[in-house]
């Protein structure tokens, strides 16, 4: 609580009303659209995406459905935690999120922001077998064995295999294309599937690789 100029006590507001923070870096997540509904049950369909830039106000995403103007998202980041709000803007490969907070979730979203930035450099260093990169620009297309294509984001891909959210569920085993890289569906993870690559690739032309193939 505090004092106005006239000495009455008026409600304690958020920190950062008139200070705010923000973070800009890729941190892995997961989103639901409240319209995207599939199966009988109405079970909500759960993408991977992308965070590219954070304040206590808005959120960037990049994901494999951009959703609508004014639709609901719901979002986690293990680094921030739940998120809801409303798409505001559309993007060619995600959208814009107005947070939905009040002043004490702003206040603990802002601590973390803050949080987050003094820690980004102190990257562990990952000990698996095949270094999984974070591609710059995460969206792609598959090319399924009929030759049809679907939009789909590649959460990180590997010189073995590469783990992807789209809007389809394929079957254990069956072969695609991620950009010209061929695979087969290996596993299911919570928000899509990995491929294994039928061959080793080079690290260096991953990203090359696994970019749209030209039409």
């Amino acid at each position: 609580m505090f004092q106005s100029v006239d000495g009455d006590t008026a409600p304690s507001r958020s920190h950062f009303d008139w200070h705010d923070v923000r973070f800009i870096g890729a941190v892995a997540g997961r989103y639901a659209l409240s319209d995207r509904r599939v199966g009988d049950d109405g079970k909500v369909s759960v993408y991977a995406c992308r965070l590219c830039s954070i304040s206590t106000r808005l959120a960037v995403v990049v994901g494999p459905v951009t959703g609508r103007e004014g639709e609901s998202v719901t979002a986690h980041f293990d680094e921030f935690g739940i998120l809801r709000g409303k798409i505001t803007r559309k993007l060619p490969s995600g959208f814009v999120m107005d947070l939905l907070l009040n002043d004490v979730d702003r206040n603990k979203l802002g601590g973390k922001i803050v949080w987050q930035k003094k820690r980004v450099h102190e990257q562990v260093p990952d000990k698996r077998e095949h270094k999984r990169i974070l591609p710059r620009d995460p969206r792609t297309l598959l090319t399924l064995a009929d030759g049809s294509q679907i939009p789909c984001f590649v959460i990180d891909i590997s010189q073995s295999g590469a783990a992807v959210s789209a809007d389809i569920w394929p079957g254990l085993g069956t072969p695609m294309a991620v950009g010209k890289l061929v695979g087969r569906v290996v596993r299911y993870l919570d928000v899509g599937f990995a491929l294994q690559f039928i061959g080793l690739q080079e690290l260096d032309r991953l990203e090359l690789l696994m970019a749209p193939p030209v039409q």
